[in-house]
C-alpha cells in the first residue's frame, strides 16, 4: 500500500529546475501583495473574471459545459440549473466561492474533504455526494484509435478513508512550521496522491483542483483568486495528464515519482504570476518595466494602447473574447472598435471567420 510522506519525499525534489521554479514564484508573489493593495478595483475585475473561468474550465476538463451565456447567469446566481451539466456547474461555483471567502477557516481534514464534495454535488439528485466510494475502479486511456487500455489502478475503495487521513496528516506535518518543507511541494504532493488514492465514485478531478486552490490560498499563494489556474491547466492538458501518468508509475508499490507532476504544477502556479504580471502592467504604469513600450501623454497607456500592446507582446492569435479576457475593465464596444482600426491599418491580420475569428499582429510590412 502507498504510504503519503512529504517531508522527506520533498528533498529528492530539490533539483535545480525546482529551486529555480519555486524561487521565481516566491519572487511573484511578493510583487503581487504590493500590487494587490496598491489597485483594489483592478483586482477585484480579475477576481470576477477568474471566478467564471475557473468553472467554466474545470467543468469543461471533465467534459461538463453551457452556453456562454448560461455560465455567467450560473455564476452570478441569476438563474437555477436546468440540467444535469448546470446543477453540476453550480456545484462547482458554490465550493469555489466557499474556498475564496472562507480558506482561513477551512482546514485540511477527511471530513472536510467528505463536505467539500457533498457541496460539489448538492444541486444534483445524486446521493452519492459526501461519500467515499463503495466500488473498486480503474482509470482508462482512450487511444487514438478508439481503444481503451488501463492507465491506473486506485487502491481498493477498503482502504480509502485510511489513505485520506494518512494524506492529510502528512500534509499537517510538512506544513506546522516545525520542517523545512516548502508548502508548494507538500500541496502538489498531497494533491498528486489525492488523484491516485481517487476517493469518489464521481467528481475526483474537480475536487482535486478546489483543493489545490484551498491548500494554496491557506499557505499564501492566492494568485488563483486572480488568475485561474483551472484555465492553465485546460489550456495544457495533454500535459497535465502526461504529467500524471508519469508520476503515477510505481504509486502503489511506494516507488513512484513525484517529479514529472511537481514540475508541471510549479510551471502552472508559475505561469499564472506571470500572467498576474502581465495584466497589471498592461493596466497600470511601472516605471520600472523596460517592456512597457506604449504610453500615452500621462504616462499610463489607454485603452486603445493597451490592446495594441497586448498583440505587440505575443506571436498567438487572439480572438475577440481572449481580448476581453486578457483585459476584464475594457468593454467589448472598445475591444471592436480598436480591433477594427487595426485592421483597417494593417496592423492586425485577420484570421478565420465568425466564432473562429482569430487576430495577430502583421509582422511583415503589406504589399501596397
Amino acid at each position: 500500500m502507498h504510504r503519503c510522506e512529504y517531508i522527506e519525499s520533498a528533498r529528492s525534489l530539490f533539483t535545480v529546475h525546482t529551486i529555480e521554479l519555486l524561487t521565481a514564484i516566491h519572487e511573484a508573489k511578493g510583487r503581487q501583495s504590493v500590487r494587490i493593495e496598491a489597485y483594489p478595483e483592478l483586482v477585484g475585475t480579475l477576481v470576477s473574471v477568474a471566478r467564471i473561468q475557473s468553472t467554466d474550465a474545470s467543468n469543461r476538463i471533465e467534459g461538463i459545459s453551457t452556453s456562454d451565456h448560461r455560465l455567467q447567469e450560473l455564476i452570478r446566481e441569476t438563474t437555477t440549473p436546468r440540467n444535469r451539466n448546470e446543477e453540476e456547474i453550480a456545484g462547482y461555483r458554490d465550493v469555489l466561492t466557499l474556498i475564496h471567502e472562507n480558506h482561513d477557516y477551512i482546514p485540511l481534514t477527511p471530513n472536510v474533504i467528505l463536505q467539500l464534495h457533498r457541496d460539489l454535488f448538492r444541486h444534483t439528485p445524486l446521493t452519492f455526494g459526501g461519500h467515499f466510494k463503495d466500488t473498486d475502479n480503474i482509470i482508462v486511456e482512450r487511444l487514438s484509435d478508439g481503444t481503451q487500455s488501463v492507465r491506473f489502478t486506485p487502491p481498493s475503495s477498503l482502504i480509502i478513508p485510511q489513505l485520506i487521513e494518512q494524506a492529510c496528516e502528512a500534509y499537517r506535518a510538512a506544513t506546522d512550521g516545525t520542517s523545512w518543507t516548502d508548502p508548494l511541494l507538500a500541496t502538489i504532493m498531497f494533491i498528486f496522491d489525492f488523484a491516485c488514492v481517487h476517493p469518489f465514485n464521481d467528481g475526483n478531478g474537480r475536487m482535486s483542483r478546489l483543493l489545490t486552490l484551498l491548500l494554496l490560498y491557506r499557505s499564501g499563494f492566492n494568485v488563483g483568486k486572480y488568475i485561474s489556474l483551472e484555465r492553465i491547466i485546460e489550456q495544457t492538458k495533454d500535459a497535465y495528464y502526461d504529467a500524471l501518468a508519469a508520476s503515477t508509475k510505481g504509486w502503489n508499490e511506494n516507488s513512484n515519482d513525484y517529479k514529472p507532476f511537481v514540475g508541471y504544477m510549479l510551471g502552472v502556479i508559475l505561469t499564472a504570476y506571470r500572467d498576474f504580471d502581465e495584466r497589471m502592467n498592461m493596466t497600470v504604469p511601472d516605471r520600472d518595466d523596460k517592456n512597457l513600450l506604449v504610453t500615452s501623454l500621462n504616462g499610463s497607456p489607454t485603452k486603445d494602447e493597451r490592446i495594441q500592446l497586448l498583440f505587440d507582446r505575443t506571436l498567438k492569435p487572439m480572438s475577440k473574447r481572449d481580448v476581453l479576457t486578457q483585459l476584464p475593465d475594457i468593454s467589448i464596444s472598445t475591444v471592436e472598435r480598436v480591433l477594427k482600426r487595426m485592421l483597417d491599418e494593417g496592423i492586425l491580420l485577420k484570421i478565420g471567420s465568425g466564432r473562429a475569428t482569430r487576430y495577430v499582429k502583421q509582422r511583415e510590412p503589406r504589399v501596397a
